[in-house]
């Protein structure tokens, strides 16, 4: 494949970059050419070091590094979209403040860097940018937070971007969004370096496919020769237990409202769902419907709202703080944005164990001993769990958090968007894992996700989000079967589309 500028001269050059930690190579030879208006796809297994090549163009390397071989970007300025963008938005400012300052370093009056804003906000397709300015990073999704980064890329007036996972935790609709934003920056001559596991995005955009595996390019050239090679996603066949009985965790009435300028603002209106012993609810919807602050108020995460969260009968304080040992342990909560969740000084797997001290009461040899067993089994090595969280990818971090969660031994796990930032093979085996564990041991998922593909094989049953509702609910077959709302079918028909066929 070839864009409109490939004879230009290359905005971005790697050669022969090795980046050393702790004596190991986490990347190792690395060469890329990087010219205006192409796409240049890194993929590979998680932890293969398509983000620190990818933060190399920013000059920015793991704590410690031994750096060699050379990165030059032509003195062009490097915008960047990080797996997990909650990370580069200042949780204490309001979007609006947070893009004008990227604005105003292209000059202009205040009026113009309004606009230049405003203009940002609709090209990510952020609808309705004078309220999404007045709130906070915390008050967005995921998913909208990704793309205020993307914004503030975009205002930069960077020449290259560096696109780390940007279809990841994004609805099916809000990914071809993202997609056709990302194809016109490219049209624009902007060259993109995008970091991926969602290889049909990679086969839309990517002019060049360079895999990755250990740190070493192992292969590179168009797409349909390099992405030939790798796994198809395929979720696990019909794990269903067809559980039956009375609700192990229950949600009746749930309300949440957050203030802002112009009054209240509703996440959620009067949510009422259940699950059952061994049996997995999929929550499904566009990004910023209110499935993430769902799954928090189920875990005591997110404490005002109004209604009531019920386990096995027993109504559960709205406060992880108030809630008891055994309540703590019942419902756990793995988190989309992983590495947020680690203290970053301390060893993954000293992290993992403790879950099992803390909320069973286990020594701590033998909660050492279960969390590396229960690592290993999610594919994390022992050398890599004795790594702080900075030497470990999005996606091992990912399964590293399962792993936690599973050592509370719950009643009810709560997975936002864990298979998130994952690439196939490692997303298929998790799926497998949560299917076993529903089977051999009766543990209720509460399954919030844009993976339609994986919440059809999964769940029992499905209800779609829209607007902080329950819009439409029932069995995964017959309501994937026949979609009776309009946003069930928006969602059903884009996955359906060019995007994922």
């Amino acid at each position: 494949m070839t864009h409109p500028h490939a004879d230009a001269a290359p905005v971005a050059e790697v050669r022969d970059l090795r980046v050393e930690v702790d004596g190991r190579a986490v990347v190792d030879g690395i060469r890329l050419t990087v010219r205006p208006g192409g796409v240049t796809a890194l993929v590979g297994p998680s932890g293969s070091g398509k983000t620190t090549t990818g933060r190399a163009l920013l000059g920015e390397y793991p704590e410690g590094a031994r750096v060699s071989g050379s990165v030059r970007t032509a003195g062009q300025a490097v915008g960047y979209v990080p797996q997990h963008p909650a990370i580069v938005l200042n949780p204490a400012r309001r979007v609006g403040a947070l893009l004008r300052d990227v604005a105003r370093l292209r000059g202009g009056g205040r009026a113009e860097v309004r606009e230049r804003v405003r203009e940002a906000l609709r090209r990510v397709q952020l609808p309705d940018p004078d309220e999404v300015v007045r709130r906070y990073p915390h008050q967005l999704s995921g998913g909208q937070q990704q793309r205020v980064v993307l914004a503030q890329a975009f205002l930069l007036g960077a020449r290259v971007l560096v696109a780390d996972e940007p279809t990841t935790g994004q609805d099916v609709v809000t990914r071809q969004g993202v997609v056709a934003q990302l194809a016109e920056v490219a049209r624009a001559g902007m060259a993109v370096v995008l970091l991926s596991h969602d290889l049909d995005a990679v086969r839309l955009l990517a002019d060049e496919v360079v895999l990755l595996r250990e740190g070493r390019v192992v292969d590179r050239g168009a797409p349909a020769s390099v992405l030939s090679v790798l796994p198809h996603q395929a979720p696990p066949a019909d794990p269903r237990a067809r559980p039956g009985g009375p609700a192990r965790l229950e949600a009746r009435g749930l309300t949440v409202r957050h203030r802002t300028a112009h009054g209240p603002l509703t996440v959620l209106d009067d949510v009422g769902l259940s699950v059952a012993a061994g049996e997995c609810l999929a929550v499904v919807g566009r990004s910023g419907s209110g499935k993430t602050t769902l799954g928090r108020c189920l875990a005591g995460l997110h404490a005002a709202y109004r209604g009531v969260v019920v386990c096995d009968g027993v109504v559960l304080a709205r406060s992880l703080r108030a809630r008891s040992r055994p309540e703590l342990a019942a419902v756990q909560y793995v988190f989309q944005d992983a590495r947020s969740a680690f203290d970053e000084y301390r060893p993954v797997l000293d992290q993992v164990a403790r879950t099992a001290v803390r909320l069973r009461g286990a020594a701590t040899d033998e909660a050492r001993r279960t969390a590396a067993r229960v690592l290993d089994g999610l594919g994390l090595s022992a050398e890599t769990a004795a790594r702080r969280p900075g030497g470990l990818s999005g996606g091992e971090l990912q399964r590293a958090a399962l792993a936690r969660a599973l050592l509370a031994g719950p009643k009810v796990l709560i997975c936002d968007e864990i298979t998130s930032g994952l690439d196939t093979a490692t997303r298929n085996g998790i799926l497998d894992l949560l299917a076993d564990l529903r089977r051999r041991e009766g543990l209720s998922l509460v399954f919030i996700t844009h993976d339609l593909a994986a919440a059809g094989a999964l769940a029992d049953r499905i209800a779609v989000l829209d607007g902080g509702r329950v819009v439409e609910e029932g069995a995964a077959r017959e309501l994937f079967a026949a979609p009776g709302h309009p946003v069930t079918r928006a969602l059903l028909a884009a996955a359906e589309g060019p995007l994922y066929r």
